[in-house]
Order: C-alpha cells, then sequence, then structure tokens
C-alpha cells in the first residue's frame, strides 16, 4: 500500500532527475481539465463527450436504434472535431517533437485559445436551446481535446493519456498482485481519481446553475499550466528530450 501512495505523490511530485520532469503533474491537470469538459458537453450540449470518443461511438449506436435523447449529427460532430484536433496536435507534435517543454507548450496554447472561445459563446448564447452555439461549442471543445490528446500522445508519459482511462483502469487491476508495481498503481489511481473530480465539480457546478464557470475553471487551469511550461521553454534537462 505504502508504494501505491509513493507512486501517486511522485506523479504529483517528481522527484529531481524524473525521466518525465514536470511533465506528470501537468498532464495529471490536464486530466483534470478533461472531467471538467467532459461534464460540460454532456450536461449542456446534450449526451455528448468532446473528449471521450468511445463514448461517443456508442452513442452514435444508441441515436441510430432511436434511443431518447441521443443525437447522431451532435456525436458525429463530435468525433470529426476531435480527430481534426488531434491531426492538428499530431502536426504541432511533428514541430517540436526534439523538444517536449516546447510541444506541450504550443499544444497548450492553441487548446487555451479554443477553450477562451468556448467560453465566450457559452456565455453570450443559448447552448441548451440553440443548435448553432451548440455544435459551435462541440466543435471548439472537440478541437481543444483532440489537440490535447494528440499531445499527451507525443509526449509518452505512462499511464497519463489525460482522455482515455480504459486501459489506466485494466493496467491497475490487471498489474495490482504483481510486484514492483505498485508505483504504477498509485500513478494509475491518481489518474482515474483526477477525472472523477473534474467530472463531479463541473456537475456541481452545471447542477448549480453555473454551467460556463465550467468552462472558465477549464481555461484558468489552462492558463497556469501553459505559464508554468511556458518557463522551460529553454531548458536543456534530460526530460525534454523525446521518449525513444
Amino acid at each position: 500500500m505504502s508504494e501505491v501512495f509513493l507512486g501517486a505523490w511522485h506523479t504529483v511530485a517528481p522527484v529531481r532527475g524524473e525521466r518525465h520532469g514536470p511533465l506528470a503533474p501537468l498532464l495529471l491537470l490536464l486530466t483534470l481539465i478533461t472531467g471538467f469538459v467532459d461534464a460540460y458537453s454532456y450536461l449542456v450540449l446534450g449526451h455528448v463527450f468532446v473528449a471521450n470518443m468511445t463514448g461517443n461511438v456508442v452513442f452514435c449506436g444508441f441515436a441510430i436504434a432511436g434511443a431518447a435523447g441521443f443525437s447522431l449529427p451532435a456525436s458525429i460532430t463530435a468525433l470529426v472535431a476531435f480527430a481534426a484536433g488531434a491531426l492538428v496536435g499530431g502536426h504541432v507534435a511533428q514541430l517540436r517533437r526534439e523538444h517536449r517543454a516546447r510541444l506541450l507548450y504550443a499544444a497548450l496554447l492553441i487548446q487555451t485559445v479554443l477553450v477562451a472561445a468556448a467560453y465566450i459563446v457559452a456565455e453570450t448564447t443559448v447552448p441548451t436551446r440553440e443548435a448553432g452555439s451548440r455544435y459551435t461549442l462541440i466543435i471548439l471543445l472537440g478541437l481543444a481535446m483532440g489537440v490535447q490528446n494528440a499531445a499527451a500522445r507525443a509526449l509518452a508519459v505512462p499511464d497519463l493519456t489525460t482522455t482515455v482511462l480504459t486501459m489506466t483502469i485494466t493496467g491497475a487491476s490487471a498489474d495490482s498482485r504483481t510486484a514492483g508495481h505498485g508505483l504504477k498503481t498509485g500513478r494509475r489511481l491518481l489518474s482515474v481519481l483526477t477525472m472523477f473530480l473534474g467530472a463531479l465539480c463541473g456537475a456541481l457546478t452545471v447542477a448549480h446553475g453555473h454551467a460556463g464557470v465550467t468552462l472558465l475553471i477549464a481555461f484558468v487551469l489552462l492558463i497556469g499550466a501553459t505559464g508554468y511550461i511556458g518557463r522551460l521553454i529553454d531548458s536543456t534537462e534530460p526530460w525534454v528530450t523525446p521518449v525513444v
């Protein structure tokens, strides 16, 4: 059990010289943001995810089957927007692949602008009643989360994909009795807990009539992450080099 807590702690506060440097806590922060953003999209934009694409594929099946509350156009829009964002994020990763701090910084700049735009749209329109506003938000947020996921994939920090937890949960269970995997289990469980907390706080914010604040919180967290990594774009520490 102590190894599990130690693994979680080292994710939040990496030891000096750790292979991934400050990337692990930053990606954990992006996992928290995912919870906020998906809470907003599902509860406000009508049973659609902008980060969890597995859910949208399932929702497409539900919509085709005629299940109430699910929209095929909305789910497809989210899938296409996410894929387009991932394409952009992949291009950024190719251009900045030699320096992981610069890679993350560029991706966060794009994501921050997209989430800021989404917040403005959410606050100046009524997405629950206006189809144009709803689809604009799905596109903006889908693009943002696609960029984030592509960047996280390129950074290749184990067990911190920021948007997908299926394999993380599988690993936490499958490796739980394997000697030497306590540190990994701690990180995996922390990742799951972080997304849970983001979703919980986001849902509570929406439920209390402050839906737009959910996106505002995500924006503020992104500003913080961008500002922090921006100070490290000239770093020559070993963690900035790509994972082979």
